[in-house]
């Protein structure tokens, strides 16, 4: 195994997990408040899951958005 590889590659899918999930979290909310089926003061339960299914991992984050 090459560490170096292994790390650029873990790095880069976690950028893009995060760039594109910012992008679909804020253009829900956008949609919401547009719809006026939110106020745009809420504070949202999230998760996200994490799973490689060749390695046995499946875990969950949970955390807070909040808009205010």
């Amino acid at each position: 195994m090459d560490v170096e590889t292994f790390n650029l590659s873990i790095r880069k899918f976690l950028k893009q997990v995060g760039v594109n999930s910012q992008r679909e979290i804020e253009q829900a909310v956008e949609h919401a408040v547009a719809a006026r089926t939110i106020s745009g003061k809420e504070t949202f339960a999230a998760t996200v899951t994490l799973e490689i299914a060749e390695l046995k991992l499946n875990v969950s984050y949970r955390g807070e958005i909040k808009l205010e």
